[in-house]
């Protein structure tokens, strides 16, 4: 049976309300997903093949071209992007880096292929500390409240692995070149840091790479070495200057990338216990790196920043 509606129904001389709109509820602005890493240097693993084929001086042209559409592809463009210099300022750059090279010079330095590897590499250091001011000068490096003294922790014994200044002399570096072809196996042949200061949160991952490394690595292995740590862009201008391939900008200017000595591990056969250790931490997406040759570029991820800060304040006592 069909109840009666009560409603007294439209009134005459009554205009009715109009229905209440409802409110659209704010959206929220879709973050573009993070580019894919390991297609990312996947695709450049595959690049590099390509490179290495037209290494000659007659593949100049021919390796512009390559370039052209190979750093277009999405898995190597979105990580350029990201960078906020792009395919095309990196493209220049890269181009530059290229036409610099001189391979004949007395102190040789990567390959093409190689400095093709190293460039694109970085990128993700920049991509990850877009944000970072670098540091332009020495004087910031010295100053920087984010940036910490290692020798005071040296001195205090807080520190798990090694490192040595720079000679500050000729006199200094000939002793230095001396000692090593006398006692090859003290110290790896590094010329030294230029500066001795670091962020906590690096110092932090370098004493967990030293347990690691202590732990893994055949008896009678020196503790693990850093050749590199931050400096500035200042600092990279005088090594362009004498011909070396510092390129710019770097993760050491940031100050979240260091330098580790590899190959001279190699004299206590754990060389490859070093390499595995850090590949595994980049797997795991807590680091960056990068075969420099003698000695492998790391930088730090900021996913990982939190952890080593707590790390570095409940070692230091904080």
């Amino acid at each position: 049976m069909r109840v009666p509606s009560r409603s007294p129904g439209p009134q005459p001389g009554v205009t009715p309300p109009a229905p209440a709109r409802r409110t659209p509820a704010p959206t929220r602005p879709v973050r573009p997903a993070a580019p894919d890493l390991d297609a990312y240097r996947q695709a450049v693993a595959e690049l590099l093949v390509e490179v290495g084929a037209l290494a000659g001086t007659a593949g100049t042209a021919a390796r512009q071209v390559l370039l052209d559409q190979r750093l277009r592809e999405p898995a190597i463009a979105d990580v350029l992007d990201a960078t906020g210099q792009g395919v095309l300022g990196a493209r220049e750059t890269l181009l530059l880096e290229l036409a610099r090279h001189q391979p004949d010079r007395p102190a040789p330095g990567p390959d093409l292929t190689a400095l093709v590897r190293i460039y694109l590499l970085s990128r993700i250091d920049l991509m990850w500390w877009r944000d970072t001011t670098a540091l332009a000068t020495d004087e910031q490096v010295d100053t920087h409240p984010d940036l910490i003294d290692l020798e005071w922790l040296r001195r205090r014994g807080l520190l798990g692995f090694r490192y040595r200044e720079q000679p500050g002399s000729v006199l200094g570096r000939g002793v230095r070149a001396v000692r090593g072809r006398l006692l090859p196996d003290t110290a790896p042949p590094t010329a030294g840091v230029p500066l001795r200061r670091t962020r906590r949160e690096v110092v932090a991952l370098l004493n967990d790479l030293a347990r690691e490394f202590a732990r893994s690595a055949p008896p009678g292995t020196p503790p693990l070495w850093v050749t590199n740590l931050a400096h500035s862009a200042e600092h990279r201008y005088r090594l362009r200057r004498l011909g070396q391939p510092a390129m710019l900008p770097s993760g050491h200017c940031l100050g979240w990338a260091v330098d580790v000595e590899l190959a001279w591990y190699a004299r206590f056969g754990a060389r490859d216990v070093l390499a595995e250790i850090l590949l595994a931490r980049q797997s795991a997406g807590e680091l960056n790196v990068i075969d420099e040759g003698p000695d492998w570029h790391v930088c730090l991820a900021p996913t990982a920043r939190a952890r080593l800060r707590s790390a570095y304040e409940a070692e230091m006592g904080i």
